[in-house]
Order: C-alpha cells, then sequence, then structure tokens
C-alpha cells in the first residue's frame, strides 16, 4: 500500500510512538485520524498535522464509542485502509510482593486496555476494511498491532504487560489467517526500549543507562524509527502474519 493513499486510523495517536507514525504519513502525503484519550494532546496534533488529519477522542475497549469514531472517519475520508493500534498501559507489579499478592484488578486492567482493547479495534475495523475496493494488488487494508520484546523477555514484575503483549503477539497469525481472504494484512510490531512518555519521567542518566543496555545502537529507539517500519510494513505487500522486534538486538535481563 502506498503511504500516500493511506486512510489510517491510529489508536494511542496523540503522543509516543503513535504520534510519530501520524506524523510521518501526513508528512508522505496520507490522512489520519489520531484516536486517543487526551483531548488536549490530540487536538493540538491534529491541528498542527491540518487538514489531513483529525482527532476523536475514544475509549479503545467501548464498541460503542469505537463504532462512532469510525463513522465519523467514514464520513469524512470515505474509508479506512489501516489500523495502527499503539494504545496500551504498562504497570510494574510483583505477583507476590512484600505486603501482599498482585492486585487482581490492575492484571485486569492491563489485559483489557492492550488486549480487548487491541482486538476491539482490529475486529470493528475490518469489518468496514473488507467493504474497500482492493488495490492494484488486491489489498483493502493493513492493521499493524503493537506488541513489545516483553512478550518474549519479560522482566519481573511484568506478569501483566508481559501477558498482554505476549497476547498480541500470538493473535497476528490466527488473525492475519483469516483476513486474508479479503486482502487484508496483519502485522506486529515488538519495539524494545523506545523514547516514549512512559520514559519522559525518568532523568536523563537513567534514560541514558536504560539505552546502553541495547547492543546496537546503544540508546534508546526513537518514535521515527518505529514510525518508519510502519511505513515500511505498509509498503511490502509481503510482509504478513508476522511480529517484527525492533528492539537493537537487546535482550532483556530478568530485573
Amino acid at each position: 500500500m502506498k503511504v500516500e493513499n493511506m486512510i489510517a486510523v491510529i489508536t494511542g495517536g496523540a503522543s509516543g510512538l503513535g504520534e510519530a507514525t501520524a506524523t510521518s504519513i501526513v508528512e508522505k502525503g496520507g490522512q489520519v485520524l489520531i484516536a486517543d484519550r487526551d483531548e488536549a494532546k490530540g487536538e493540538a496534533l491534529a491541528s498542527r498535522l491540518g487538514s489531513q488529519a483529525m482527532f476523536v477522542a475514544v475509549d479503545v475497549t467501548s464498541e460503542e464509542e469505537v463504532r462512532r469514531m469510525l463513522d465519523q472517519a467514514l464520513e469524512r475520508f470515505g474509508r479506512v485502509n489501516t489500523l495502527i493500534n499503539c494504545a496500551g498501559i504498562v504497570i510494574g507489579e510483583k505477583v507476590v510482593g512484600r505486603e501482599q499478592a498482585h492486585d487482581l484488578a490492575s492484571f485486569q486492567k492491563v489485559l483489557e486496555v492492550n488486549v480487548v482493547g487491541t482486538f476491539n479495534m482490529t475486529r470493528l475495523v475490518a469489518e468496514i476494511m473488507q467493504k474497500n475496493k482492493p488495490n492494484d494488488k488486491g489489498e483493502r487494508g493493513v492493521i499493524i498491532n503493537t506488541s513489545s520484546i516483553a512478550a518474549f523477555d519479560g522482566q519481573i514484575g511484568q506478569a501483566a504487560y508481559s501477558a498482554s503483549k505476549g497476547a498480541v503477539a500470538s493473535m497476528t497469525l490466527p488473525v492475519s489467517r483469516e483476513l486474508s481472504k479479503h486482502g487484508i494484512r496483519v502485522m506486529a510490531i515488538a519495539p524494545g526500549l523506545f523514547e516514549t512518555p512512559m520514559f519522559e519521567q525518568l532523568p536523563e542518566s537513567a534514560r541514558e543507562a536504560l539505552g546502553s543496555q541495547t547492543p546496537f545502537p546503544n540508546r534508546l529507539g526513537k518514535p521515527a524509527e518505529f514510525a518508519q517500519l510502519v511505513l515500511s510494513i505498509a509498503e511490502n505487500v509481503m510482509l504478513n502474519g508476522e511480529v517484527i522486534r525492533l528492539d537493537g538486538a537487546i535482550r532483556m535481563q530478568p530485573r
């Protein structure tokens, strides 16, 4: 799929990986719907990107809100042919802490947002994508979900996050197999340590120490590098049903 022909819904699109992806798509001629719960950041980004972008506040776990958002996308752009799921949350909590066991509600919340939210977006966007007219390569759409290296190298305290990102990785192949008959490709990216809002609260020395764990390049990843891979996946029709690690060869230690 050519980037200039992309009409993309990007969840978690107001900051971090999603913001960089939205910016890259618009800069190369595509159009984006920025879906996020942060209205201030979302509206500011859409204003900066101009007429090729719009913002809709949405809870990705709500069927009603997502359907309403997609109606707005169709009204504005006429169709949607790309979905990039970047929305997600993270917690750090041990299975058995010093005072009590892992809070069950927090575990369920991480799975609700990261797994149910990703699947909810995938199923509802695929429902409308299948109605698209195929392009010259037979494609009707591309779905790119965000997993994490925590799906494979989860650290102590990451049981909930690793479980959620493992689920995102695991659903890639079965969903891609099912949607292939409609000309819809499904991929996932598993980023390593990236400069995202999660790291912004850390002092520079702490960010450098984390980045130094990456063999090469010896730093934190940049959101623009995630966006670059998104566009490469979109443009290469043979990429389907796979999880790509984007991590500079890092393998996380237990703690």
